[in-house]
């Protein structure tokens, strides 16, 4: 029995062509496909005192139209627009820092740009 469908959310997979190409061409396609469509991923970091400490209390996954969020041990889940929406809910208790594992990805999108909040710089490694 096929599963039902959702016509308001239908989303069309990206596919990749299976043609005549041999394994090893194959895999770089599907390497590439990866690559093009991997969510960008943050922290959502609790800041305690004035920059005195901080913990990360949630990781989130960015995706073209929303992000997903999942909390750090306590089994919470969200689904908000942004990264920058997720950090805006969780501020309401604490004050909230949006950190990107990888600054050259973060998105820069209007959401996050006009609020002001930046990319983290990421230590010298």
């Amino acid at each position: 029995m096929a599963p039902p469908e959702c016509p308001e959310e239908t989303v069309e997979p990206a596919l990749v062509d299976i043609g005549e190409d041999t394994e090893e061409e194959f895999a770089q396609e599907v390497a590439e496909l990866v690559a093009d469509e991997a969510p960008r991923v943050f922290a959502l970091v609790e800041e305690y005192g004035e920059r005195v400490d901080g913990r990360v209390i949630a990781w989130g996954m960015t995706f073209d139209d929303h992000a997903e969020v999942v909390s750090v041990g306590h089994g919470l889940r969200g689904t908000f627009p942004s990264a920058e929406r997720a950090r805006r809910a969780f501020s309401r208790r604490a004050k909230i820092r949006l950190v990107w594992t990888d600054a050259e990805t973060a998105p820069r999108d209007d959401d996050d740009h006009a609020a002001g909040h930046e990319p983290a710089q990421q230590p010298d490694a």
